[in-house]
């Protein structure tokens, strides 16, 4: 077996000089800089979507490849915004929460090149570091966080990461009355259902910090574990106990646990036990123990707000950290996508689907949905873009994604007569036409233009379109003398919102107007270059 410095080094050789190169770090809004970030506005105005980025990393080992579909990623995804659209400062805490889980490395069959896919990849998070610091940010803004297994840090490359971005990380594993009071935030749970109050490790939930969650494409016991679950990493402990049985102690004060709570899981449970499927499953891991996980993860997220859900699907894994149906071992597959949007549990549906799975089969979902966190079940309902690395968005369907099944041990149907193998897909059919869905009436798209943004501009600007139905569009630029001078979408688009981009590094300082035609209807707005 290598060892972890040995190994890090191999696949680093190459992509260190992408981590360090200097002219990415002066800063590309150097003449915009206002001294705020978020997310894209596309994102903003459009919550309750998920957007889904390619990418073509090569290898797993490919160091290069990962940090830049990070860096691609974060360019295009988090920019500029004034405090007034909603801007978040850039001298704030910016916290990243990857999925820094144990790697098990006190496992005999443990190798760092095998357990590569249980954490998120570190050279994509280096991107997304690397990419908000060409906004402004100094190293020093950024924390990672995780309260499990500080000791296989080294192994995932974080420590390493720390040192070249200048982010902090720490072990922050000790319990809640051993650890320092400065390394925690305490939250009320008002809406929660076993949670009253959850201790967070610092910076989480304080009012001067930006969350942003990125969660790994991978099965669990739990189904997958993605953007909700991952939340879960940021609990202090025992807090972060949140997978421990029905039946067990958490070992947290009563005072921070609602009235009545494990009464309350139970009737929940028996009021849902026929109707979702798999939670009849017996025993203490069966689907009362489900129940249970699933409303501490809700209780979490009801209180945990991210600015971004991210999925880092450059590599699935195939099976539960260490084991898994490859002759007994879990083993990761290039997918080379990437899922983000606003909300975690519509990025987690279309995680689930992605990975082979079919949604309306999960416990969470449902749970998730009677609580109001989630407008949808099924994952074809949930509006659905391509994000492209030139910035572009357009609308699209499941179909156009391949899938990369991922085994899981969820709620294997090995009971009353039933002879599921213990890895297997979660994808039987499901009809989601029994499920009740929200009255609010759908309002059809409208023909509309937006405002380009960033206006004034510098080499680069974005325009939103909306289609009130399937067809050709056209979008044109004309100077200040009414000269067309050039045409940026000119194609056929699915009705609904998308996202195009000007590149006018060619063009000179000035005025100009875009103009939207379709079919019979033409809309203009005018924009300003300035360089």
């Amino acid at each position: 077996m290598v060892s972890r410095r040995e190994f890090i080094k191999a696949i680093s050789i190459i992509g260190s000089a992408a981590v360090i190169r200097p002219d990415r770090l002066l800063g590309r809004y150097n003449n915009d800089t206002n001294g705020y970030f978020g997310v894209h506005p596309f994102i903003e105005n459009n919550p309750e979507a998920v957007f889904i980025m390619r990418t073509d990393v090569d290898s797993i080992e490919n160091s290069t490849a990962k940090l830049q579909a990070g860096l691609d990623f974060s360019k295009t995804v988090f920019v500029p915004k004034s405090l007034e659209n909603g801007g978040f400062p850039l001298d704030g805490n910016i916290l990243l929460k990857p999925n820094l889980t144990c790697r098990y490395s006190t496992d005999s069959r443990y190798t760092i090149e095998s357990t590569q896919g249980i954490q998120t990849d570190c050279y994509f998070v280096e991107g997304i570091i690397n990419g908000i610091k060409e906004l402004g940010a100094a190293g020093d803004r950024f924390y990672l966080r995780e309260t499990n297994c500080p000791q296989d840090f080294d192994d995932g490359g974080y420590i390493d990461l720390a040192e070249r971005t200048g982010a902090n990380i720490k072990d922050l594993v000790a319990p809640v009355g051993e650890i320092s009071e400065d390394d925690l935030n305490w939250i009320d749970v008002p809406d929660g259902v076993w949670f009253n109050k959850i201790a967070y490790l610092w910076p989480a939930n304080a009012a001067d910090t930006y969350l942003i969650n990125i969660a790994k494409f991978k099965s669990h016991v739990m189904g997958m574990t993605l953007c909700a679950k991952n939340l879960q990493g940021l609990n202090a402990m025992p807090y972060i106990r949140h997978c421990i049985l029905f039946q067990d102690d958490m070992a947290i004060p009563p005072e921070h646990v609602q009235p009545n709570a494990k009464t309350k899981i139970l009737e929940n449970y028996e009021r849902r036990k026929n109707s979702i499927p798999r939670w009849d499953r017996p025993g203490i891991n069966g689907g009362l123990w489900h129940e249970t996980w699933a409303t501490r993860c809700l209780d979490n997220n009801s209180v945990t707000k991210a600015g971004l859900h991210i999925i880092e699907g450059l590599y699935g894994r195939d099976g539960h950290f260490i084991n898994g149906p490859h002759n007994g071992l879990a083993q990761d597959f290039l997918s080379n996508i990437i899922v983000f949007g606003k909300n975690p549990f519509n990025v987690d549906i279309i995680g689930c689907w992605l990975g082979g799975h079919e949604p309306g089969n999960f416990g969470l979902f449902h749970m998730a949905m009677e609580r109001q966190m989630t407008s949808f079940l099924n994952p074809r309902d949930v509006p659905l873009y391509e994000w492209k690395t030139d910035g572009t968005a357009q609308s699209v369907i499941l179909d156009q994604f391949e899938r990369t099944p991922l085994k899981t041990m969820y709620l294997t149907q090995d009971y009353n007569g039933q002879t599921e193998d213990m890895w297997h897909l979660v994808d039987e059919y499901y009809d989601y036409s029994q499920v009740a869905l929200n009255d609010t009436p759908v309002v059809p798209p409208s023909f509309e233009l937006h405002q380009n943004y960033p206006n004034p501009f510098n080499q680069q600007t974005s325009f939103e379109f909306i289609l009130p139905k399937s067809g050709n569009a056209r979008i044109e630029v004309f100077d200040s003398r009414g000269r067309r001078v050039d045409i940026i979408v000119d194609g056929y688009y699915d009705h609904g919102s998308h996202l195009a981009v000007w590149k006018a590094d060619r063009f000179a300082s000035g005025v100009y107007y875009y103009r939207l035609g379709f079919g019979e209807h033409w809309t203009t707005k005018s924009m300003t270059l300035l360089k």
